[in-house]
């Protein structure tokens, strides 16, 4: 409890309001990262020193997203904690699962910067085909990697405020994050205003400065909004072996999930590989145009998780399928209108990379098949994270995984095996995002998930 004895109103309503309210803060909070990203490939793309940096881009930037991907899915786990604790008005237990997430955070980060300098390299060198590009790729992560630490305590964040229904305080946090980089990148790829030209270094030192700066920011806020007394956050830092086994209940899953999922992706950035530099250049890009729509429909999913959650807290199950629907229809419309504007004038955002024509030809038909599937995702992601607020986690991760491995035998047959155009190993996104709606919807229709105890 805070110490006045008040607190903010932590129970949630289904109203399209409150989706809104919800999911338009979340949205960019993640649109901004992924505008880094994508300005990161945009100034790759440009460095005309280092005509390499943009296809390495791929693979290392695919390679910290499967130890973000960890990260969030510890996030979104203690995310579903917080929201049923609120659901249920019980805030005193919110700053100790916080504080444990922490922790586990922590712990983590470490396991992530061992293996980045042990095992990754040993990796690389076998599976690349090409030793100056694995040379430089790792040279790389073992820059980037120490911004693990940063990213992880800045992640839960969205934890706590998506939780507690203060999700509008992520934003301050985004955009300092999001000005960081964009500076650093600046000055230190291409060594303007008396910085030095670090080039492709350059991208891994301005990331980490980014996650710095958005990390102070956050919780300067978090400080001053008076959160952390509420909420009694930090009261004691001391590690709490219930609390924490509690968080890993839910979240291992969760973490297990999302990182398979980002490591069959990687997978798939490495088979690419063998296609040439052309081939990585154009997956770069297309990995980046699933950022786009990607930032609505990804708020929308954490806003689903968060809303059934804290729903089923409240004693109110037989709400859920109408959040559902109303979450579906404007998660879709947002996505279609966006799919839309990215096949009608494709030239217009692909010309922003500088690369030749050669480069256009072969990336517009790739395009049109990655609308598809992010129009399949803009739904089957939200019925995936009703099963995830349920707290059935460890369903979640039966069906990522089933779907894994689907799409990771598809990715070699068609990529490796038969060596067809990249075209058909894009068309893997239309096999993965069907192969997780259809098992979740069914999950969701048993109803099985209403009496779930978290």
């Amino acid at each position: 409890m805070s110490n006045t004895g008040t607190h903010t109103d932590l129970k949630l309503s289904n109203s399209y309001r409150q989706i809104w309210k919800l999911a338009i803060p979340i949205s960019f909070a993640i649109f901004i990262p992924q505008v880094n990203f994508l300005i990161n490939t945009i100034f790759l793309g440009h460095y005309s020193a280092d005509p390499d940096a943009m296809a390495v881009g791929g693979i290392t930037g695919v390679y910290y997203l499967i130890f973000a991907a960890i990260g969030y899915g510890l996030n979104n786990g203690l995310q579903t904690l917080i929201a049923r604790r609120a659901g249920q008005d019980r805030p005193e237990e919110i700053g100790k699962l916080f504080t444990q997430g922490i922790w586990i955070g922590i712990g983590l980060s470490v396991l992530g910067i061992v293996l980045t300098y042990t095992a990754t390299p040993i990796l690389f060198d076998r599976i690349l085909q090409s030793d100056a590009l694995s040379k430089k790729a790792i040279d790389f992560l073992q820059v980037r990697v120490w911004g693990l630490p940063l990213l992880y305590i800045y992640q839960l964040r969205n934890a706590l405020l998506v939780g507690i229904n203060q999700s509008r305080w992520l934003i301050i946090g985004t955009l300092m994050e999001a000005g960081t980089n964009v500076f650093f990148d600046y000055v230190l790829i291409f060594g303007n205003w008396g910085f030095p030209e670090w080039g492709f270094q350059g991208a891994a030192f301005a990331s980490i400065l980014a996650e710095a700066i958005g990390l102070i920011t956050i919780y300067a806020v978090i400080r001053q909004r008076g959160i952390g007394r509420e909420f009694s956050l930090f009261q004691t830092i001391r590690f709490d072996r219930t609390y924490a086994r509690h968080i890993l209940e839910v979240s291992a899953p969760l973490m297990f999930q999302t990182a398979i999922s980002i490591v069959s992706w990687q997978y798939f950035f490495l088979l690419i590989e063998h296609h040439g530099a052309m081939a990585l250049k154009v997956s770069n890009v297309m990995r980046n145009m699933f950022g786009l729509p990607g930032c609505l429909t990804w708020a929308f999913a954490a806003t689903t998780s968060t809303m059934v959650s804290n729903l089923i807290g409240q004693g109110r199950a037989e709400d859920v399928p109408i959040l559902i629907r109303r979450i579906l229809y404007m998660s879709m419309a947002a996505t279609v209108t966006i799919c839309l504007v990215l096949n009608i004038w494709p030239e217009m955002l692909l010309s922003l990379f500088g690369q030749d024509e050669a480069f256009m030809i072969a990336a517009i038909p790739v395009l049109r098949v990655v609308t598809v599937a992010m129009i399949l995702m803009s739904f089957c992601t939200i019925f995936l994270n009703a099963v995830t607020g349920s707290g059935n986690t460890r369903v979640t991760f039966k069906i990522e995984a089933g779907a894994i491995v689907g799409y990771c035998i598809y990715v070699y047959l068609v990529t490796d095996y038969f060596h067809l155009p990249i075209l058909y190993s894009w068309m893997s996104e239309w096999l993965y995002w069907t192969s997780l709606f259809i098992p979740s919807w069914w999950y969701l229709r048993s109803g099985k998930w209403k009496n779930k105890e978290i």
